[in-house]
């Protein structure tokens, strides 16, 4: 096998992310190379497709969330993803397993639900979901109010909702996560939404493959942490013949496949500016191929809210919050070391992208 270094590994995992160049890609094929995004607050994913993608508007985001094209809805790790409708379709089945093994272990839920015959809850959630979307609280009363007839009628409400959370693909409904407008966290089936059901024959080792082109090379335990699945080194070595293979420093061995871009350690990384969640940072049992030591110095996991990230040189080098009101918006951009060159221009295009409509626009770097 060959080595492949930690800078290496860097930047081919920012090929993949598409943070060497922004691409041209239409949006929702560029989320399907990303295989999709983390998107668990309402707004801040908009931000990892500007840093993604050149000439993106917030505005052309949203149309596409109203339009059906693109859905947020949880799957890996249990994390409400944005993702296209293709995607939603065959990705969410396999995930069944990571949003089963939580039912029961939540540490709200699990106990009051114990004993239920959660297929008879399923059951009686999905045509209410289906007649209009609804959020938690309303389809945790209309469940509690038939279970008065059905023996559960002592569960708690909340806790009969999350039962058809995990269970069942639920995309979360627009306006929740569009540009500008918000609402209420409503939920309807995929296949409603949709107008399609689930595939009944996805396939895991299209879920590897897709993980590989969006955050490879990678180990199994990456795989693993990515989905929240288990057990995916048997699906790993089926695929053998069709993958290469590499050694990390660490003497682990990273899996990937033959056409993807493995750019040198000299190509230029540009700074850019990442999202709080961004999955850049998420994706790996080992984060070392991005996150700097100077970075896990600051705790970043105790802090809230939590700020966004600056990436120079393709490392995590600092971060960046904005500060706005009706006449004006500051970026704040904090670096670990002296500024770098082209955070400032970088700063100035995350601010068109955000505040478009904001004429008092202000970018400020500092070291922190």
């Amino acid at each position: 096998m060959a080595p492949m270094t930690r800078r290496e590994l860097n930047r081919a995992t920012l090929a993949r992310q598409l943070l060497l160049a922004r691409s041209d890609l239409p949006i929702v094929q560029a989320v399907e190379r990303l295989a999709g995004l983390q998107a668990q607050t309402p707004h801040s994913w908009y931000a990892g497709l500007a840093s993604r993608l050149a000439d993106v508007r917030p505005d052309q985001i949203s149309a596409l969330l109203e339009r059906r094209e693109l859905v947020r809805i949880a799957l890996m790790r249990g994390t409400i993803h944005l993702v296209s409708a293709r995607d939603c379709l065959w990705m969410r089945p396999l995930i069944q397993p990571v949003m089963d093994r939580t039912l029961f272990s939540n540490h709200t839920h699990g106990k009051p639900i114990e004993g239920l015959d959660t297929d008879e809850v399923v059951a009686v959630a999905r045509p209410l979901l289906e007649e209009t979307p609804r959020t938690s609280n309303e389809l945790g009363a209309l469940l509690a109010e038939h279970g008065e007839s059905a023996g559960w009628g002592d569960r708690p409400p909340a806790s009969l909702a999350y039962i058809a959370r995990n269970m069942m693909a639920l995309v979360q409904v627009p306006p929740r996560g569009l540009w500008g407008r918000s609402g209420p966290i409503a939920h309807t089936t995929a296949e409603s939404w949709l107008g399609e059901p689930l595939a009944a024959d996805a396939s895991l080792d299209d879920l590897v493959l897709r993980y590989l082109a969006a955050f490879g090379p990678a180990t199994v335990k990456d795989v693993q942490t990515w989905t929240g699945l288990t057990r995916l080194g048997e699906v790993v070595d089926g695929l053998r013949p069709r993958l290469v293979t590499f050694t990390g420093e660490d003497g682990r061995e990273l899996f990937d496949l033959p056409d993807a871009p493995r750019p040198g350690a000299d190509v230029p990384a540009p700074p850019r500016l990442l999202y709080d969640f961004d999955n850049l940072l998420l994706s790996h049992a080992d984060r070392g191929r991005v996150i700097t030591e100077e970075h896990r110095a600051q705790n970043y996991t105790t802090r809230r809210p939590v700020p966004g990230w600056v990436l120079v040189d393709g490392f995590t080098g600092g971060e960046w919050a904005i500060e706005s009101d009706r006449d004006s918006a500051v970026l704040r951009i904090r670096t670990f070391a002296p500024p770098a060159d082209g955070l400032h221009e970088e700063g100035e295009r995350l601010l068109a992208f955000t505040h478009a409509d904001i004429a008092h626009r202000e970018v400020r770097v500092e070291q922190l």
